[in-house]
């Protein structure tokens, strides 16, 4: 039985639109994602995930530690719910969720933020000022782990923080150190460049050529300037973890003496994005499946919804794959519509009105704010049905 066949098996008694999550895919993903680490813990990404069961599970499986989330509302909400060792990887200015957290003795201990500029502190220290009794909030730099090149004239990664050197990254400590009622409990550097592009897009021999040269420079580059930074800041603070990396550079940022743990996430779903890798082979995990509702000619048909365009720049690379059957694409004129979107290809020919079409999404996350629901299949049956976040009424970004 083919996977097609298998999906819609399982989901038979169910009315598309719906998401699915194949959990012997998962369960591959995370194998492979362990053996790729070498034995250092593996923090999951909350934001490719976004189903608070789900992470669940796969914090059961050997290999994981902690959760790296996106915002401390989210992580609030995941540390009421019994989620330990939570950093949230991206600053906050949120002065509600600082204020609860210094107010929450738990949370405080499980929880760890972000900052990269002493403005930070200082919007953390006047959010937190009327807390009584406050306790200590736990602290992360986050640093730069971008390439640059040719005099600052070429640059790969993204634009995050602006601590780029040792001596910045030692001045922020001593900054940290300098305030009560803060701690500085971890360091944090993503190397986006390397661990979310991939080195093997399809046609594009140059392109990929060229990208590989670049990522091989980069994590030479960051190897030394992020092991300097780690021994600049220990000199001023005890760092409980060294996180980096992501699912597309695990196997090399373990390298690293200085990292103490790595980050993943998309790992787990494998979403489009993350097909065009050399160095693993993901199984596809996260599906949705969408209805035929048309038949426009004898090669087309049109499905119900569709348009769910993944974040980043805008492009063909951003919008879902429709996968099963095979051998189906967008109408160039019109693409993945707002209410329904045609299909073209040899394949149509075969579905009838009320057959699904399997899609997959750019991206992993993303997908979870579509729906509220995730069905669990394990081999041709629905073993449980689990909420997203969006499912328990959280919308956190």
């Amino acid at each position: 039985m083919d996977d097609r066949q298998r999906y819609d098996r399982a989901t038979a008694a169910l009315e598309p639109p719906f998401a699915a999550v194949d959990l012997a895919a998962i369960r591959a993903n995370a194998a492979d994602l362990v053996r790729r680490a070498a034995g250092k813990p593996i923090r999951v990404a909350s934001k490719s995930v976004r189903s608070r069961p789900l992470l669940e599970r796969i914090l059961t499986m050997d290999g994981f530690r902690g959760v790296m989330a996106y915002t401390l509302p989210e992580a609030l909400w995941l540390a009421s719910h019994g989620f330990t060792d939570i950093l949230v990887a991206y600053p906050t200015a949120d002065r509600h969720a600082l204020a609860a957290l210094a107010g929450d003795a738990r949370a405080a201990r499980e929880i760890t933020v972000t900052v990269d500029s002493p403005a930070h502190l200082d919007f953390a220290e006047a959010a937190v000022a009327g807390v009584p009794s406050r306790s200590e909030i736990r602290i992360c730099l986050d640093i730069d782990a971008s390439y640059v090149a040719f005099g600052g004239r070429f640059r790969a990664g993204v634009l995050r923080s602006p601590v780029r050197e040792p001596e910045e990254a030692a001045d922020l400590a001593a900054a940290v150190a300098k305030r009560p009622g803060f701690r500085l409990t971890g360091l944090m550097a993503y190397e986006a460049q390397i661990a979310g592009v991939g080195d093997d897009p399809p046609g594009r021999t140059l392109y990929a050529r060229a990208v590989r040269l670049m990522q091989a420079r980069s994590a030479r580059e960051l190897v030394l300037r992020r092991g300097r930074i780690v021994n600049a800041v220990r000199r001023v603070a005890d760092l409980e973890f060294v996180n980096g990396g992501g699912t597309g550079s695990v196997e090399r940022t373990v390298r690293e003496k200085a990292v103490t743990e790595v980050a993943a996430g998309s790992g787990f779903f494998h979403p489009r994005l993350f097909d065009f890798y050399r160095r693993f082979t993901g199984r596809p995990a996260a599906l949705f499946a969408l209805p035929v509702v048309r038949r426009p000619a004898p090669d087309t048909v049109t499905v119900l919804g569709g348009g769910y365009p993944a974040s980043g720049a805008a492009g063909p690379s951003r919008l879902p794959q429709p996968y099963l059957p095979a051998g189906l694409r967008y109408a160039p004129d019109e693409g993945a519509g707002e209410v329904q979107t045609p299909l073209i290809g040899q394949a149509a020919e075969d579905l009838r009105i009320g057959d699904r079409v399997w899609f997959r999404h750019a991206k992993a996350g993303e997908l979870c704010e579509r729906f509220d629901t995730l069905h669990l299949i394990d081999g041709d049956t629905v073993v449980e049905s689990v909420p997203t976040y969006r499912g328990e009424g959280r919308t956190f970004l």
